[in-house]
């Protein structure tokens, strides 16, 4: 067997620049925590949507009925927007910070 050539079971991640094994990325139970979070974080996302949907059905409805914009709803649909926001960054590895309630603080969604 030739040196430059590395045996069938030293199987490394493309591209990963410290030649980490797979079967070490396999074992690992921070790989294994993280898919539990991402499957919770997946949950969540769907739980977001159905209360963004009511929050978007009430907010039209209140201007349709009074002709002007409730600021309560307003602020409540801007901070669901920023907790999907948290989440979808946490579900495409763009952060390590869980969003709530994994980790984080519900955020404030205040309106810029």
């Amino acid at each position: 067997m030739s040196n430059d050539i590395p045996p069938a079971d030293d199987a490394s991640a493309a591209g990963d620049p410290a030649g980490k094994p797979i079967e070490e990325n396999l074992k690992s139970r921070a790989t294994w925590t993280r898919l539990l979070y991402m499957v919770i974080c997946g949950f969540l996302v769907s739980l977001a949507c159905f209360v963004g949907t009511f929050v978007v059905v009430l907010g039209f409805l209140w201007v349709l009925f009074s002709g002007e914009v409730n600021r309560q709803i307003q602020h409540a649909g801007q901070s669901l927007a920023a907790y999907l926001y948290e989440i979808i960054r946490y579900l495409t590895f763009n952060t390590e910070e869980r969003p709530f309630p994994l980790g984080n603080d519900w955020p404030s969604g205040s309106i810029g």
